[in-house]
């Protein structure tokens, strides 16, 4: 995208009508599916902005996004939303200063940076915010499998033998389930921006009220954990040891999150997203997840969760 290009969307923006952009400066930021830059100008002033990518209509509601975006800054734990426009996707939002995107290496550095990791979850699950949208693993892996039924995408090999596998966990994880929280429910590690004191977390497209373990158990498959980064997240959210219901919960949710991203995957690749090689990245996930659920501890933390 060129800069004609981004200021003609910010020139969409109440925030910069009428002002001249010539003193401008954009840098180009990450994104798997879509477009993000910072955005700034001689005074120090800063923001970011994201325009949508291809094909994330299919599979985002904007307006809930936009919504929950704006809870989660109030919440404390998300940038200031200074201006959205659910029709077309564009987001603007204060630019977090001093603060580095977190990657699994940033992570596997600094184990207090997954420490303020759970800190800021834990923030916004107790938070009180009322997210829009429910969370619904297996009607969403339903969803995407919809999607890609209209793409003519095919599945992995044995992939329906695994979601048939994954209703074992489905049962135990709705035999106690918990008070539903407000949740990032997409916490790659790029999502996280640490300050050095104080974590910060962005991008609330697949947010919504879940299973606070859920952010968790994601979190630690994205950041690649070890059990001594699944330690310290889990005594950091918790203030202390974690009870073997929660702690399996978390290991369940590390399983349902790869069956579920697999999906999200080959979405990407059937739109032909060029960010990433997504047939790659969907079989990867797809063999991670039936690693964990092929380990003997995983019987253990499913009767764990069963148990409550």
């Amino acid at each position: 995208m060129s800069e004609d290009e981004i200021r003609l969307a910010l020139k969409r923006i109440p925030l910069f009508a009428g002002r001249n952009l010539g003193d401008a400066r954009y840098q180009r930021l990450g994104g798997l599916t879509n477009r993000v830059y910072r955005i700034g100008f001689e005074d120090g002033e800063a923001y970011c902005l994201r325009l949508p990518g291809i094909g994330t209509e299919d599979y985002i509601d904007r307006k809930v996004e936009a919504t929950n975006a704006r809870a989660a800054a109030a919440a404390g734990v998300s940038p200031e939303v200074v201006h959205v426009d659910p029709p077309t996707g564009l987001l603007l939002t204060r630019f977090v200063p001093g603060a580095r995107t977190m990657s699994p290496a940033g992570f596997a550095a600094d184990i207090g940076a997954v420490r303020r990791a759970g800190e800021a979850l834990r923030r916004l699950h107790d938070s009180g915010q009322r997210f829009d949208f429910r969370f619904e693993l297996f009607a969403m892996i339903d969803d995407y499998l919809g999607v890609l039924d209209r793409l003519g995408s095919a599945l992995p090999p044995g992939y329906g033998d695994v979601l048939t596998e994954a209703q074992s966990v489905r049962a135990a994880l709705g035999a106690h389930p918990l008070p539903l929280a407000p949740c990032h429910c997409d916490p790659l590690c790029e999502n996280f921006l640490d300050d050095g004191e104080r974590m910060w977390i962005v991008d609330w497209e697949y947010s919504g009220m879940n299973d606070p373990m859920w952010d968790l158990g994601d979190l630690s498959v994205e950041g690649g954990f070890d059990a001594a980064q699944d330690e310290a997240l889990l005594a950091a959210y918790f203030g202390g040891e974690a009870s073997a219901f929660d702690r399996g919960r978390m290991v369940l949710y590390k399983a349902m999150c790869d069956l579920l991203w697999t999906l999200w995957g080959l979405i990407q690749h059937a739109n032909g997203n060029p960010a990433d090689d997504f047939w790659a990245y969907a079989l990867n996930r797809f063999e991670r997840c039936k690693r964990l659920m092929e380990d003997p501890s995983f019987a253990a933390h499913l009767a764990a969760v069963r148990a409550g």
